[in-house]
């Protein structure tokens, strides 16, 4: 499918000066740049439907109806990419064939309109076609993209809803943690991330809503995140509130990270991190992790180094685990990040921002 985009241009525009302030500090997801993608959708989940116009427009709020079904039911998705500007001036995404096809299962779990995956590539192309100049260039810094899915219906039945809006807003972002030093997770015992069955596959908002409770639970523990386990198999490690968590075995050049069962997101990033370990020689093993064996791991030295991964982060080392009654200390040791941690994290990140060969194709070029 291919579509064309009219553009309507923000007439008051961020100038210059403002654009300088905000890079100078840019945090993470905190400004948004002028303009944003928007397109809408009408039919029946059960027999198909239309996507309409492709428009850029002004970065704005949006107009809804109170009674519109995202607001109810939370008939929601979205996505989390990056656009890096590269030495040369040119610009460029990595993986957004991957963000296209997650988004479309996604939506198939959420009984929302699957987006043809050329129609999500181009809608992020049109949008840094005019919005270039938010992207930062310093250290660590990148343009995150934000495509989202929201049911728009006005209707309070309970069903699929008959209208959508698919858009994507954009923000000047800086290193998620700040610089990649390690942080200390808190272990939730009360809550669960997801279930079998349930959606812990898909990226959608209930799923972060869900640990927000948790989070604030690890931050009253002095933690930056929380990581969740299955408690129906003995405590098997699952990820953290937003990223997928990865075991480094020193001694066996090996590097394990929880399996795909269902209740874990398929991380762009996690899978990116496989294929770099066995570049560099590793095993690389998709499986259960429990807790216990963190736990032996780490005082035996078979687990050398524990890090978090994805798009926000890049690759995150991992200090101590914090949890009621007991303690795992960095396996790194404290306050290390990790050697292998960090050649990887070098590694994908050189990829991204073309300082590093792309064997595999993974970047798209965006202007």
């Amino acid at each position: 499918m291919t579509a064309s985009f009219s553009l309507e241009r923000n007439p008051n525009p961020a100038s210059e000066e403002a654009r300088a302030e905000i890079f100078a500090n840019p945090g993470f997801g905190d400004f948004f740049s002028d303009h944003m993608v928007s397109i809408e959708w009408n039919g029946d989940y059960r027999t198909g439907g239309e996507w309409g116009e492709a428009k850029v427009i002004p970065y704005g709020p949006l107009s809804l109806d109170p009674a519109s079904s995202v607001l109810h039911y939370g008939q929601e998705i979205f996505e989390g990419l990056k656009a890096y500007r590269h030495a040369d001036g040119s610009v460029w995404t990595f993986r957004p064939e991957k963000n296209a096809e997650r988004f479309n299962r996604s939506a198939r779990r959420m009984a929302l309109p699957e987006l043809p995956p050329e129609l999500f590539i181009e809608s992020i192309k049109q949008l840094i076609a005019v919005d270039a100049q938010w992207i930062p260039t310093g250290e660590g810094e990148a343009f995150y993209l934000r495509p989202f899915q929201i049911a728009t219906e006005k209707f309070l039945g309970v069903r699929p809803t008959r209208q959508a809006r698919f858009m994507v807003i954009g923000s000047p972002v800086g290193n998620y943690f700040g610089t990649p030093s390690p942080v200390d997770i808190w272990l939730s015992t009360n809550y669960s991330r997801a279930a079998e069955g349930g959606t812990g596959f898909a990226k959608c908002g209930g799923n972060y809503a869900g640990g927000m409770v948790a989070q604030i639970e690890a931050e009253n523990n002095g933690c930056k995140q929380v990581i969740f386990t299955d408690k129906n198999h003995g405590h098997a490690i699952e990820e953290l509130g937003g990223m997928n968590v990865f075991f480094v075995f020193g001694p066996e050049n090996k590097i394990v990270t929880p399996e795909l069962t269902g209740t874990i997101l398929e991380g762009v990033t996690r899978d990116s991190i496989l294929q770099l370990a066995r570049d560099r020689g590793m095993t690389v093993e998709e499986r259960r992790v429990t807790l216990d064996e963190w736990k032996d791991g780490v005082a035996s030295r078979s687990i050398t180094e524990v890090f978090a991964c994805g798009t926000a982060a890049v690759i995150q080392p991992i200090g101590k685990l914090k949890a009621k009654g007991f303690e795992i200390p960095n396996a790194a040791g404290e306050g290390t990040n990790g050697e292998i941690t960090m050649a990887i994290r070098e590694e994908l990140v050189g990829i991204q921002t073309g300082l590093r060969e792309d064997k595999y194709g993974w970047l798209t070029q965006l202007i």
